[in-house]
């Protein structure tokens, strides 16, 4: 598990574009960044496939919100998985709970048999579970190689301690990869490779891009009323160079001699 990764979730083709000039090994797709992303549309994969030649892995998320899923959602994951497995995604990024806080290993065995021989990633749905230790170990279990944490707080340095004892359980044989998430800058990868075995990171790296729109109607939101409907979010190609640059630096430190 030495081998760094630098993955950077993107929900256009401008970002995919931006991610990869930057220098990142991956793309996590999806759309709606902005509410934490949400299952992208086909056509979107497509157009991403077309421009990049980084692999990819599909969010699958059906609505902003927990992950408790109703029947009908369930079924919408389902196909999901499928059709990107289809389509040629290398990987789907998904997670399921029960009401009581513990992955549901019901829906996650059945969305894992429906990707097929994609890779799996366990997204954010671990970091609101109610047992992390333990679901790192059913994570394990159901064969998902890479879990995709903030260890458990609202960005990855505040969960340092718990990322840290995850360090030293992906040790052990199978065991799935840790990727730090959430508020990852150049910066904070710095901190990590300083302190921690974590070789695996995930950024947006976003700035915020005017619009183009010259008439501009005021007080009419399309979505939420906090969000201003003139701004979009994209990943800055700088940032991820940066982040990249970092990582080259720390396997250049560790490199033989």
């Amino acid at each position: 598990m030495n081998e760094y990764i630098l993955e950077c979730c993107v929900d256009s083709v401008e970002s995919a574009l931006a991610a990869t000039e930057g220098g990142a090994d991956r793309l996590e797709l999806c759309a709606a960044l902005v509410v934490g992303g949400i299952s992208p549309s086909m056509a979107l994969f497509e157009q991403v496939r077309e421009c990049c030649k980084l692999p990819v892995r599909v969010l699958l998320r059906p609505r902003f919100g927990d992950f408790l899923y109703t029947d009908y959602e369930f079924r919408i994951l389902k196909r999901e998985a499928a059709l990107f497995r289809e389509a040629g995604a290398e990987g789907v990024v998904i997670g399921c709970l029960q009401p009581d806080g513990s992955l549901h290993m019901g829906q996650m065995r059945e969305l894992i048999a429906a990707a097929g021989d994609m890779k799996i990633t366990l997204h954010r749905a671990f970091d609101v579970c109610a047992d992390p230790i333990r679901a790192y170990r059913q994570a394990g279990e159901l064969g998902i190689d890479t879990i995709l944490t903030s260890g458990q707080e609202g960005e990855c340095l505040m969960g340092m301690p718990l990322l840290k004892q995850l360090c030293e359980l992906q040790k052990e044989a199978g065991a799935p990869r840790i990727m730090a998430g959430a508020g990852v800058t150049p910066d904070v990868i710095r901190q990590f490779c300083a302190q921690t075995d974590i070789t695996c990171y995930h950024l947006s790296a976003k700035k915020v891009v005017e619009s183009g729109m010259c008439y501009r109607k005021e007080g009419v939101p399309m979505g939420l009323p906090v969000m201003d409907e003139y701004s979009i979010f994209r990943t800055d190609n700088r940032v991820v160079a940066e982040a990249k640059r970092v990582i080259q630096e720390q396997v250049c430190h560790f490199a033989p001699q």
